[in-house]
């Protein structure tokens, strides 16, 4: 009994691991919000990470996160490292490429609480009425150990939520006229990578 049972678990867990080699070897997470501003009112609030700190729902987690700015003052070239608590962890964001007023990629490095590399890209569209969509995905590989990882919680629900949390801060920030300075006191939202 003991030794089917022990069978039966193995079969599984085997199972499970084959199923998580079929997952696709990269992934996407995408959101986006239509903002009632133009690209150019929105794209600098993005391609300075200055900025950031307005609209980023990444730094409401820890009050006392640790950010370092360096390279270029903002678009290609400018550096944003942080280092905080286990539920912000410890990165590196470097803008690599834009094109004002309509894109801003990025890329993305975690060392912890793991290490992933990834790239996350804005893009900003022009819409009719004089608003703007605005897009964010991550995207890069998918190593086995976050498939495996994917049969148990959604990364694309965790990030997904964050991100339509940023997009709904951004809009917040872009529609005020003129924004908010990113360190205003209490007044102002918060922000993240």
């Amino acid at each position: 009994m003991l030794k089917t049972i022990l069978l039966t678990i193995l079969a599984i867990v085997a199972a499970a691991l084959i199923y998580a080699a079929t997952k696709p070897d990269n992934f996407r997470i995408e959101r986006s919000a239509t903002i009632k501003a133009p690209p150019e009112r929105i794209y600098p609030l993005i391609a300075d990470f200055h900025q950031w700190e307005a609209w980023s729902p990444w730094e409401k987690i820890d009050p006392a996160l640790k950010r370092t700015y360096s390279g270029a003052p903002g678009g290609v070239g400018a550096i944003y490292e942080w280092n905080g608590n286990k539920d912000v962890g410890q990165g590196r964001m470097e803008i690599v490429d834009t094109s004002p007023p309509s894109k801003v990629v990025l890329k993305l490095d975690f060392m912890k609480p793991f290490e992933a590399h990834n790239n996350v890209s804005f893009t900003l569209t022009r819409q009719q009425d004089e608003s703007t969509q605005v897009t964010q995905a991550m995207y890069g590989p998918s190593p086995y150990i976050s498939k495996v990882m994917s049969l148990f919680f959604s990364m694309d629900k965790m990030v997904g939520e964050k991100y339509e949390e940023g997009l709904a801060n951004l809009k917040a920030q872009a529609e005020t006229w003129p924004p908010r300075p990113a360190n205003a006191n209490s007044a102002a939202p918060g922000k993240q990578p």
